[in-house]
């Protein structure tokens, strides 16, 4: 499956910076990866955290590996944690 990968940068509210991308099938609308980004955001306990195409961009795409799909299949996303998710 061709997927649209957007770059995500999210202020955390104790301070320091979440970076992730949102992966999702590449005709997604680009209101859905921000439901889907909220949707994370609220997992992370950062939820009402601003979320927008200032910090949530469109980077690429590529075709997903099983480990995605069984992600998208799943919930309609996946997320690639990169730096102050945990």
């Amino acid at each position: 499956m061709k997927c649209a990968v957007f770059d995500t940068w999210v202020d955390r509210r104790e301070g320091g910076k979440m970076h992730f991308d949102i992966v999702v099938p590449e005709n997604t609308t680009y209101e859905k990866v921000v439901e889907f980004g909220k949707a994370y955001l609220q997992q992370k306990g950062q939820e009402g955290q601003p979320l927008n195409p200032k910090n949530c961009v469109f980077c690429h795409n590529e075709l997903a590996g099983a480990d995605f799909l069984n992600s998208i299949d799943e919930k309609g996303y996946h997320i690639i944690e990169m730096q102050g998710c945990e």
